[in-house]
């Protein structure tokens, strides 16, 4: 055994070691790209669209071979066109040098204090007059197919006005979740999937229900007040938090917008996993 290992690495050199590290690092951008647009679905039909390909050359079946062929360059063509968004903003980022994470600069975290502030006086507001409010924070998971077919887009700057007045008894979206994404009020009105969990307690209503729902779709995390109390909720991963005051609110907060960007290659297999775990949103 001894020798089989000694031969099995004899002759690797750094080259060797530098080159299986770029391709693993690779692999971990695709894979976090592919969980942060929600396309694991269609990564799927990918796979098995190239696993017939393989097969029916090895089987000679000319004809459909041609035609999977064909298919697949096609298809290759359709991907940079519908991707094109996700393309450019990973081309923008590489241009700004920040391929491998960078620390936060001190205007980014005097911007994310800033966010904070805001979110934590619009949410005390809102429990205090007893406001309902739905709030989800977008994660790695893309939510554009909500956002396309139920939301309407705002891409307005935080502000406890902006929040308030979405919220607003009356106002035509406050009915909606807004969702916040790239420290924005990106979208409002939004309908969300509702949690398939049957033990939920029955004071919960469909706020609740909601925002309990699309964490179990992603890894959004959303800020709930309920009408009827004013009681600021917490929805992560499947689970709520309840009763939080404005001090949890904050701190919350502050770990979300002020923790430091970086994607250690370490977590590869973390990403790996997650990519495997999670199905797309739920249409």
């Amino acid at each position: 055994m001894g020798e089989y290992l000694i031969n099995a690495f004899y002759g690797i050199g750094i080259a060797d070691v530098l080159d299986i590290l770029i391709v693993a690092f690779l692999i971990y951008k695709v894979l976090v790209f592919i969980r942060k647009a929600g396309v694991q679905q269609l990564l799927q039909g990918i796979i098995l669209l190239v696993a017939a390909m393989v097969a029916s050359d090895l089987l000679n079946l000319h004809t459909i071979n041609w035609l999977l062929r064909s298919v697949v360059a096609i298809g290759a063509v359709a991907l940079i066109i519908i991707f094109q968004p996700e393309l450019r903003r990973g081309l923008e980022t590489v241009g700004r040098g920040k391929l491998f994470g960078s620390s936060r600069s001190a205007t980014a975290k005097a911007e994310g204090k800033r966010i904070v502030s805001e979110l934590v006086s619009a949410i005390d507001s809102m429990s205090k007059s007893r406001t309902g409010a739905l709030i989800v924070f977008e994660q790695q998971v893309s939510l554009n197919d909500i956002i396309e077919k139920t939301g309407t887009v705002v891409d307005a700057e935080i502000s406890d006005q902006i929040i308030g007045n979405i919220f607003y008894e009356g106002a035509p979206l406050h009915d909606g979740a807004v969702i916040i994404r790239d420290g924005r009020v990106y979208a409002a009105g939004c309908v969300l999937p509702l949690t398939s969990q049957k033990d939920i307690a029955k004071e919960l209503g469909t706020r609740h229900r909601a925002g309990l729902g699309i964490t179990e779709h992603s890894d959004a995390r959303v800020l709930i007040v309920s009408e009827e109390t004013g009681i600021i909720s917490m929805a992560h991963d499947g689970l709520m938090r309840r009763y939080m005051d404005r001090k949890a609110v904050e701190k919350t907060l502050m770990s979300m917008y002020l923790k430091e960007e970086s994607e250690p290659v370490g977590n590869i297999f973390k990403v790996i996993w997650d990519v495997l775990r999670r199905d797309s949103i739920a249409k």
